[in-house]
């Protein structure tokens, strides 16, 4: 097992490329014949890559966590969530350049499908009163916007008290903030994420207190705001249209992950590396901003498998000419996953490997070539690793180590493997700490840098 020092400053020559197929990692499923969606999916460009490097697997939840994108990101990332996490609205509001003190508290608020019942909607009876969408049927931006700021006039309206110091900012699709100035204390307060309980009573997981599962004045607060969002997000003429479309309405927004403003040093300072973020989700684009991270914007790109995968390809390519490590992430094998749609994941896998890994990997060996073979050459290395796992079976997170592979210089194993959850696990490259593997990543095996 590797087990890293505390990293100094260096100045390497390579290059290296992440890349993260989000809630990619699954357990087999009985519609793939009892396998996953990774052994299943034709990814040439990938398995090759796993066959010349090594394969490993990495513990991303640490002990006391749940398995979130915002945990598992951080620790994929080289930072120990033990340490730097403070919960995953603060880090999605920093993807939106918002001024923050060390006193504020953040929360995500997500637009939700709920079931209403009584023939509100166009569920079925069955799913009266249960969290049925996370995203709220992928609702547009511009949807969630015109939602965003009529809910902050219902609300001002209903609950003024409430609301002083409350400011709330549109992100992208379902995902919003709200920021509390007010100086309300939330430090015992347990929310649920939304995507942890589809088709489970959703007033089972409103706010509550963290110490006596009771509500308190400060969950109460909240509590009241989502009640009120409630009675009056249906009756939108947004939903309305929604759901003559035969669409899923926003009907309910959902306060949850709270937290307050981090202090995380930057990547350069730890790795002595600059580095660039593609993606197209804020809490990604909050934990770059946090690290020191460029964040590259690009076009068609969505959360979706209708996300322009070329693109964000080339975007990577074009990124190595000026950063030292270039992240590509992509959301789409995670909302399908929550969707419970294993031919989408599939579908995006692929998306993947042929318009990313595949590209990607050829650019890398052209440009930077082998130090082991070709004196001189600065040389390569690329991650590929889903940060956690979305189970198409349960839609939801879990926390099963995931796999990785790294591929480039002086990357070599004895074993050849396939880039699976299974050849993944019975690997003996097992990383305990997940957030040791960033240091691996960059200095393990080089022959070119000092050995530690």
């Amino acid at each position: 097992m590797w087990r890293a020092t505390q990293s100094d400053c260096y100045a390497p020559r390579m290059k290296f490329v992440v890349i993260i197929p989000d809630g990619g990692a699954d357990l087999p499923l009985e519609q793939l014949g009892g396998k996953t969606p990774f052994e299943v999916a034709e990814m040439p460009h990938t398995r090759a890559l796993a066959r010349s490097g090594r394969v490993g697997c990495a513990w991303t939840t640490p002990e006391g966590f749940e398995a979130g994108s915002d945990v598992c990101s951080m620790s994929l990332l080289g930072y120990d969530p033990a340490r730097y996490h403070t919960g995953r609205a603060p880090l999605e509001a920093a993807a939106l350049g918002l001024r923050l003190s060390t006193t504020d508290w953040i929360f995500r608020l997500n637009f939700v499908t709920t079931g209403l019942g009584e023939g509100r909607d166009n569920e079925p009876a069955s799913a009266a009163g249960k969290m049925l969408d996370h995203s709220a049927g992928a609702i547009t931006d511009g949807e969630a916007r015109e939602l965003l700021r009529d809910l902050v006039a219902h609300w001002h309206e209903r609950a003024p008290e409430l609301v002083q110091g409350i400011d709330l900012h549109p992100g992208v699709s379902y995902r919003n903030i709200m920021v509390d100035h007010s100086g309300t204390d939330y430090r015992d307060l347990l929310t649920t994420p939304p995507h942890a309980i589809p088709g489970e009573a959703w007033r089972s997981h409103l706010p509550r207190s963290a110490i006596t599962g009771e509500s308190n004045a400060a969950s109460d607060k909240l509590r009241t705001l989502m009640e009120l969002s409630a009675a009056f997000l249906p009756l939108h003429r947004v939903n309305v249209a929604r759901k003559a479309a035969g669409k899923r309405m926003a009907n309910m927004a959902w306060l949850w992950g709270q937290g307050t403003k981090p202090s995380v040093p930057s990547f350069q300072e730890r790795y002595g590396l600059r580095g660039a973020m593609i993606t197209s989700v804020d809490l990604l684009r909050g934990i770059a901003a946090y690290i020191g991270w460029e964040r590259i914007e690009v076009p068609g790109l969505t959360s979706y498998h209708d996300t322009d995968y070329a693109a964000q390809g080339r975007a990577t390519i074009d990124a190595l000419s000026h950063y030292d490590v270039v992240c590509c992430h992509v959301e789409a094998p995670d909302e399908a996953s929550h969707q419970g749609d294993w031919k989408t994941k599939v579908a995006s896998l692929e998306a993947i490997d042929r318009e990313i890994v595949g590209p990607v990997h050829a650019e890398l060996a052209k440009r930077f070539g082998d130090p082991e073979k070709e004196p001189g050459k600065k040389g390569w290395r690329v991650l590929i690793m889903p940060d956690h796992f979305t189970l198409c079976s349960t839609k939801k997170h879990d926390a099963t180590p995931v796999p990785f592979l790294i591929a480039g210089a002086w990357m070599r194993s004895l074993v050849q493997r396939d880039f699976t959850e299974l050849a993944a696990h019975e690997s003996d490259l097992k990383i305990e700490d997940g957030h040791e593997l960033m240091e691996y990543f960059l200095r393990g095996n080089r022959a070119d840098v000092p050995a530690r």
